[in-house]
């Protein structure tokens, strides 16, 4: 995948100063890539590794790639046309597709939240013996002390806060690795793109939908816009759109080598231990393992991977519906309404890992309906003007968005015909 080449931030002759202020303008994006490192991640790479091996590295790789590419094209239409990705959707739709597309969108804002507080609740229960149900309403409680920061203090402060969740996600979910002996060769292998047999692609699907999540893709192009503001064309545009490829890269780097990380941990260290194909199992197998200090890192890591994600996909179901239906309401009173469902399938009893995966199933059968809109907009130099994406950009877009179809017809096709 390639976008267009990052030019340097700064000219070569610069101050301390201007490389601080280029700094600065850093943090949007890092917001945006904790949606890449959510439980429903944990959950699929740690089901792939432990149940396959190395044998579906390639698809994280090739969706980090992805992940890159569709970002930073989110954050450019953002700061180009002033506006968000629902946004623009909202004002090129007649009423009856808008609304049909918002359905869609909020099942996707469902899932979502329904993968960060289970994950949560996990977590509380793996750390404190908290009961899922009551974890998920912590887990939630919390999540509105997250979000009241940026309602209080503004979007700098709670970029530091996730930012801050972020470096211990990291820590978490790597620390691991330092216990464990990865295969080289097993890992290279695990490079050349292939399945075996129908789990395979759902879990890879999977995969997919929890590292290209389209929420952050609606998401980023508001977090753009709202901390850099619109600004005609001009020096002030160029160097912005140069900051965030360089704040794209770094922050999906970060959730790249978790993700992957992830997945090694499992294949060299739970494959073939019965039960690793959960978050529980995981986490007793960790701590058989390699120890108790590495199973409590992880499982503080789970811990803030979902408080820190549950209210970033709650900002981003906020922004789809002021898009799409222009209605805001209180940032607050949606977490109090989207933490609904999540309760009732923990209060019901379903296997928490299989909804985690589920819902990862789901993200990626919605990533078309956001990818699609982003590609031909971001093409467009009506729209676009001289930032329009350049023919390399538009035809790995394109690309990009062919082969999630692909994947999600595939999975749909070895899922009913089976």
């Amino acid at each position: 995948m390639s976008i267009e080449a990052p030019s340097p931030l700064l000219p070569r002759r610069t101050t301390r100063k201007g490389s601080l202020r280029g700094i600065a303008l850093l943090g949007p994006a890092f917001v945006a890539s904790i949606a890449y490192v959510d439980p429903g991640n944990v959950a699929a790479n740690l089901t792939a590794g432990a149940k396959y091996g190395y044998l579906l590295v390639w698809v994280l790789v090739l969706a980090n790639a992805m992940a890159v590419l569709v970002q930073y094209l989110s954050a450019k239409l953002g700061l180009v046309t002033g506006k968000s990705l629902p946004q623009m959707l909202g004002t090129r739709m007649r009423t009856g597709n808008r609304r049909a597309f918002w359905l869609q969108a909020e099942a996707m804002a469902i899932a979502t939240d329904l993968a960060e507080v289970i994950g949560g609740a996990i977590a509380l229960n793996l750390l404190f013996g908290v009961p899922l149900f009551l974890g998920g309403l912590i887990t939630g409680v919390v999540s509105m002390g997250i979000l009241s920061i940026q309602n209080r203090r503004g979007q700098r402060t709670f970029e530091f806060v996730v930012i801050g969740l972020l470096l211990i996600i990291t820590i978490g979910f790597l620390t691991g690795l330092a216990y464990t002996d990865v295969s080289g060769p097993g890992a290279l292998a695990g490079l050349m793109p292939r399945f075996e047999g129908t789990e395979t692609v759902l879990l890879a699907a999977s995969m997919l939908g929890a590292t290209v999540m389209p929420h952050a893709i609606y998401l980023h192009s508001a977090l753009a816009r709202d901390r850099h503001g619109h600004h005609p064309e001009g020096p002030r545009l160029s160097r912005l759109l140069r900051a965030t490829k360089w704040d794209v890269v770094g922050a999906l780097i970060v959730a790249g080598a978790v993700n992957i990380g992830m997945l090694l941990l499992a294949a060299s260290a739970l494959r073939g231990i019965p039960g690793t194909d959960s978050i529980e199992g995981a986490h007793a197998a960790i701590e058989n393992s390699l120890g108790p200090t590495v199973a409590v890192v992880f499982a503080i890591g789970l811990l803030a991977s979902g408080l820190a994600s549950t209210s970033i996909g709650c900002a981003a179901g906020s922004e789809i519906m002021y898009g799409l239906l222009s209605i805001r309401i209180p940032l607050l009173l949606r977490r109090v309404v989207t933490l609904i469902p999540a309760l009732i399938v923990l209060a019901i009893g379903v296997d928490p890992t299989f909804a985690l995966v589920l819902s990862q199933v789901v993200l990626s059968l919605c990533i078309p309906f956001a990818v699609i809109p982003l590609v031909r907009m971001t093409s467009s130099r009506d729209l676009m003007g001289v930032h329009t994406n350049a023919a390399a950009t538009t035809i790995a877009a394109w690309v990009t968005a062919g082969l999630i179809v692909i994947l999600n017809g595939s999975l749909l096709w070895l899922t009913f015909a089976g």
